[in-house]
């Protein structure tokens, strides 16, 4: 509505325009979200991980969004998500510079995390040994092989290559609390890139006013604007305003959270 009283479009114009650009738009920049295909291209992500956060045979740093919507016409509650709210599903994973490398939009929001996962096509790659991921190594300083993994949350399942925090709480300084904290250094670059699409990307700040389909091109497109807009050396630098992720100190190894103060 907002667009049609801005530009004198009518309505009717804009939902077809709208579509039509952003499909354009990930037809243009398809590249630059691309899953890796060699052993050499993960394990480049995977140094990625070790060096900058400090987690070792990271692959990946995986989790879900909900992308709110209006109410999908004659859809009763099959988009009606555990939050309260209709919305369709956004799976995504990130490598350790908060760059897309994988992701699915479009499973209705009453599925579950896990529930998308099952029914993904990247799922059975991964289990047939289709997605050419490297072989074990040990960790530094170990002699037993440790395969390479995305890092997920709970609502994931555990696997050979997905893991995910030790549940419940545990003291301070045990071996559980500390693999949790690695964990969680590495999950959050995910969960900071979904904060900065919904910083940069207003449109994923509240409901969509359009049908699930369309919906899935808007996120489409936004996804691969967001790649090129890290990627593009004119762009990188400005692409988004200090604070909105979270800062390490090399030296000190403090962290400072997303508009948030340095903790240890």
């Amino acid at each position: 509505m907002s667009l049609s009283y801005l530009f004198k479009v009518s309505k009717q114009s804009i939902s077809e325009i709208v579509p039509e650009v952003c499909t354009a738009i990930i037809d243009v920049l398809k590249e630059f979200i691309k899953r890796p295909n060699t052993v050499e291209e993960w394990l480049d992500i995977a140094n990625g991980f070790e060096m900058r956060w400090n987690v070792p045979n990271c692959i990946g740093s995986w989790d879900g969004k909900h992308i709110a919507l209006q109410s999908p016409m004659n859809s009763g509650t099959e988009y009606y998500n555990y939050k309260g709210f209709f919305s369709i599903v956004l799976m995504a994973a990130s490598d350790s510079n908060y760059n897309l490398i994988w992701a699915n939009v479009g499973s209705q929001g009453r599925i579950s995390d896990g529930g998308v996962f099952d029914n993904m096509k990247f799922k059975n790659l991964m289990i047939s040994g289709q997605l050419k991921l490297p072989d074990s190594r040990p960790l530094r300083g170990r002699c037993t092989p440790i395969p390479y993994v995305f890092i997920a949350d709970d609502a994931f399942p555990i696997s050979h290559n997905i893991m995910k925090p030790y549940s419940g709480h545990h003291e301070k300084g045990s071996k559980e609390r500390i693999c949790n904290y690695r964990f969680s250094r590495g999950r959050r670059v995910v969960e900071n890139l979904f904060g900065i699409l919904a910083s940069v990307f207003r449109v994923f700040r509240k409901p969509m006013l359009v049908e699930p389909n369309k919906a899935e091109i808007i996120t489409l497109a936004c996804l691969h604007l967001h790649n090129y807009l890290r990627k593009s050396s004119s762009s990188k630098q400005s692409y988004w305003q200090t604070g909105t992720v979270d800062l390490e100190n090399i030296d000190t190894g403090e962290i400072t959270p997303e508009h948030g103060e340095a903790i240890k």
